[in-house]
């Protein structure tokens, strides 16, 4: 998984696989979806981050089964 932050634009892109994109999809004017050929989310890119997170902080973590 890799979440990239492009300041310049103010785009969030957060890629869960490496997967091929075949369907791009407008969730709302500022949420798109990209789906693999096997129907699951590859990536999902926020326009105009700072209005809906805070990019400047991010906690990953694992919890315990």
């Amino acid at each position: 998984m890799k979440i990239r932050y492009f300041e310049d634009t103010d785009t969030l892109l957060i890629e869960f696989s490496d997967s091929e994109v075949v369907e791009t999809v407008e969730l709302n004017e500022d949420m798109i979806a990209d789906y693999g050929e096997n129907g699951r989310v590859v990536a999902v890119t926020l326009e105009h981050a700072q209005k809906s997170t805070d990019v400047n902080s991010v906690l990953f973590a694992k919890v315990p089964a």
